[in-house]
């Protein structure tokens, strides 16, 4: 069982910068790939960013590479989204979930949701 936590949305305006952690409970953090979601009013959830368990490796969706970087601490548990050059239509509330083994793009393969965090870019 995993409990995840997150923090760090709130208001920014467009061009700024915010980072997001989700912090988890549990001794196994490290088998977990973990993943950044996010939903925006009206809107289906969608995937942001993965990373391994172990190897640190990435994926992105193509309208935040370049822009938003995810990175884990397995001796803190926890995950991060650095988000740099924010722009309004990235606007949502951002989930981070956790999957046993290698994390995926699809947000049915993940096990484990935080209660998500808000983020409100402004033009």
């Amino acid at each position: 069982q995993v409990q995840l936590v997150e923090s760090g949305g709130g208001l920014v305006q467009a061009g700024g910068s915010l980072t997001l952690s989700c912090a988890a409970s549990g001794r196994t953090f490290s088998s977990y790939g973990m993943g950044w979601f996010r939903q925006a009013s009206g809107k289906e959830r969608e995937f942001v960013a993965t990373i391994s368990r172990s190897t640190g490796g990435t994926i992105y969706t193509g309208s935040v590479k370049g822009r938003f970087t995810i990175s884990r601490d397995n001796d803190k548990n926890t995950v991060y989204l650095q988000m740099n050059s924010l722009k309004p239509e990235d606007t949502a509330v951002y989930y981070c979930a956790a999957r046993a083994g290698s994390p995926g793009t699809w947000s049915g393969e993940y096990e484990y949701w935080g209660q998500g965090t808000r983020v409100t870019v402004s033009s």
